[in-house]
């Protein structure tokens, strides 16, 4: 099964204050690298970074990787912009879905990613989303059928994923993924999710080594 990865790195992140949240460094890299990375590392077909806002800065990053790299001129209209640039830089790829992921969650990875295309192959479902918690919403990361290409392409505005999720819910399988509910689109969150990871960094340092 060839599934094309389509990473939405085009917002202008003005929540943010203009830092792009594109290059926030996670594990010693940015976070538009490692989540190419992990879609590179799933070798499951092509991967497209849709670029908008500060697009020169973050195709730095991506340099010498073997991404397409379209530059969404309409970005600020929203993420269904940047969906149909994605969708239409694939249009004549042989692939049979698509995921769509973000980069300001910074605890997507490959393990996560080949989760989603497993669960699609078990169900044989045209959906797979990720469950933010037993309580939480349905949402990206997330697997689609190339069937619906064609819906994404009549969204507008901030519409996405999540809307096609909730219209047709009945052809939607789901993944546990409770770490998605943490993103980066204010400095109040990135200073909470800094902060927790020095935590977590020392509390792994001072764990015993058996």
């Amino acid at each position: 099964m060839r599934i094309a990865t389509i990473i939405l790195a085009a917002g202008g992140s003005t929540r943010l204050g203009g830092e792009p949240k594109q290059l926030i460094i996670h594990n010693g890299t940015t976070l538009i690298r490692q989540i190419a990375d992990a879609a590179l590392s799933l070798q499951a077909g092509p991967v497209i970074v849709v670029l908008g806002a500060n697009h020169d800065l973050i195709h730095a990053e991506l340099a010498h990787l073997p991404v397409y790299t379209p530059v969404n001129p309409d970005w600020r209209e929203g993420m269904a912009s940047s969906l149909r640039v994605g969708l239409n830089t694939i249009a004549d790829e042989p692939v049979e879905a698509f995921l769509i992921v973000l980069t300001d969650q910074p605890y997507v990875t490959e393990a996560l990613l080949q989760q989603l295309i497993t669960t699609q192959q078990q169900t044989g479902r045209g959906i797979v989303a990720c469950r933010y918690g037993e309580a939480g919403h349905l949402g990206v990361p997330a697997l689609f059928d190339i069937r619906y290409g064609s819906e994404f392409m009549l969204l507008s505005g901030d519409m996405g994923a999540r809307k096609l999720i909730q219209q047709y819910s009945s052809d939607c399988a789901e993944i546990s993924f409770p770490l998605a509910s943490i993103d980066l689109d204010t400095p109040q969150d990135v200073e909470a999710w800094s902060k927790q990871q020095d935590i977590e960094s020392m509390e792994q340092a001072v764990e015993p080594k058996e």
